[in-house]
């Protein structure tokens, strides 16, 4: 067998044409569609970025014992676990954050691995002095740094050495996977894992594909929103959403690039493609930019899978209802080459889906350390909150003790005790962390963009009725029914006991 899975970072699903979008062109996206497998129901689990990917990586939800994070001793990652029984597996990536304190163990569990240098603030190039003044008429002020901590200026660097298409991060990721095809593709039994950070902000594309989305927006460059509440004139809103646009279209070309490449060698007969990102993004929606601190609208939570396998070409086109999320992916990758998935696995394989829709699970939880914690059976969207962000007490349990960019504070640590293992750990206790606070006294992992958490009041929404999630509403014996199937998955996924705490729930 050999495997290509695609994974794209803040792919929004309203926006690609095969899931109904209308005002990007996303021809290969819908061509794809057109040779596979389209999931329609299907969720994201931990977030963000890195949270996401532990959950590809495992099998499991993270995001109850721990933020942002690396992959633990005890985790199974899909990659070595492929690695171990003799499929080869590759990633080339220009996705930063594995190479960060908070990433860093990921990619060493790939047989081989290429990493490609510059998006957003991944130190790259080196400009001891940066042409502030320059930078301050060429950005707009919502891209312009804020705080020492803030790696807007070494964005605005690295895109100093983006002149050229081929110089942007994006082409150079899909060369570095036709480098591998070129070399492999007549091999068997490997994995080729091809992941780009686009169409993640900031939304910087060649001139040819944002030519076809112009607006009437005159100022600086704007093409990086903040987490925060939409306060943009419209002009400004549009120029942000353009640039969106272009970028997806971008990756949709050499997404068609990669299709090409498989039509001109004939390995749709023998090599199966996944392609599914880890979230959306807020454009706005809900009077949002990004993610994080909101409660995780669909826009967010909502995401695209697409999977084509050979033996199940005769399915081409078909789409599937059941409801799935991202834990799914390690146990469909483990099966494509006929690999068991741990028990620590609460994933699904998707492969028998493939061949007919069927139901799979009652509802999927979703979420993020110190946020709300959600639930979706397909039809209802129930965001659960504590009665008080501020009065909560979370732990990080981790035997990796980082964050994003950096490691544990020592200060912090001071205050670990041991806890005893959980059942996913393999018999290894853990070290039981108190969770840091953001600038809002609550418990988090991950300070965000402009901090703390907001809107955290619980809500229910019915996507028949409401699928924009504008309409709040109450109903008893709804809001029973999901918090009992969210007891059970946060039992299921033996949460700690704050997990059940924190929402006045019996664990």
């Amino acid at each position: 067998m050999r495997v290509i899975f695609v994974l794209f970072d803040s792919l929004t699903r309203s926006a690609l044409e095969c899931y109904g979008g209308t005002t990007v062109k996303t021809p290969n996206f819908q061509r794809f569609a057109r040779r596979a497998v389209t999931f329609d129901t299907h969720y994201v689990g931990s977030l963000p970025c890195m949270p996401a990917r532990r959950d590809m990586h495992t099998g499991r939800l993270n995001f109850l014992h721990r933020s942002w994070g690396p992959l633990e001793p005890f985790d199974q990652s899909f990659a070595a676990l492929l690695g171990g029984g003799g499929v080869h597996t590759h990633l080339v990536s220009d996705h930063y954050h594995y190479w960060e304190d908070g990433g860093a163990t990921y990619h060493n569990r790939y047989t081989t691995w290429d990493f490609v240098r510059g998006q957003e603030w991944d130190r790259w190039k080196a400009m001891v002095q940066p042409p502030m003044e320059r930078f301050r008429e060429m950005y707009h002020v919502m891209q312009q740094p804020q705080g020492g901590g803030d790696g807007r200026v070494q964005a605005m660097v690295n895109r100093e050495f983006m002149r050229e298409e081929q110089d942007y991060c994006c082409p150079r990721t899909f060369a570095g996977a036709f480098e591998f095809l070129d070399q492999n593709r007549d091999a068997d039994n490997w994995l080729l894992h091809l992941e780009c950070f686009d169409p993640h902000e900031p939304f910087h594309a060649p001139e040819r594909f944002r030519k076809d989305y112009p607006t009437g927006y005159e100022g600086p460059i704007l093409d990086w929103p903040r987490y925060k509440r939409l306060e943009e004139s419209p002009e400004e809103v549009a120029e942000l959403r353009a640039n969106y646009a272009a970028l997806l279209a971008m990756c949709d070309d050499y997404f068609g690039r990669l299709l090409d490449y498989m039509d001109r060698h004939d390995m749709w007969k023998d090599t199966a493609v996944v392609m599914t990102t880890d979230h959306g993004f807020l454009l706005g929606e809900h009077d949002w930019w990004g993610k994080n601190r909101m409660p995780f609208f669909n826009e967010i939570a909502h995401i695209p899978l697409i999977i084509h396998h050979p033996d199940h070409m005769h399915r081409a086109g078909e789409r599937r209802r059941a409801l799935t999320q991202t834990t799914d992916i390690m146990p469909t990758l483990l099966d494509l080459f006929g690999v068991a998935a741990p028990e620590t696995a609460e994933g699904y394989s998707l492969l028998p889906l493939l061949e007919q829709d069927k139901p799979l699970r009652e509802a999927v939880l979703y979420g993020m350390f110190g946020a709300g914690t959600n639930i979706t059976d397909g039809r209802y969207t129930y965001f659960c909150y504590p009665r008080d962000m501020t009065r909560q007490q979370l732990y990080e349990y981790t035997l990796m003790p980082m964050h994003l960019k950096s490691m544990f504070a020592v200060e912090d640590l001071r205050q670990a005790e041991l806890a005893d293992p959980f059942g996913f750990t393999q018999g290894v206790p853990l070290l039981k962390v108190p969770a840091r606070r953001n600038v809002k006294g609550q418990p988090t992992g991950h300070q965000g963009q402009g901090g703390g958490y907001e809107e955290c009041t619980t809500v229910l929404y019915d996507l028949h009725a409401d699928p924009g999630q504008e309409k709040p509403f109450r109903d008893e014996a709804v809001e029973g029914r999901l918090l009992k199937l969210m007891t059970g998955l946060l039992a299921r996924n033996e949460a700690p006991v704050e997990a059940f705490t924190r929402l006045d729930l019996q664990g």
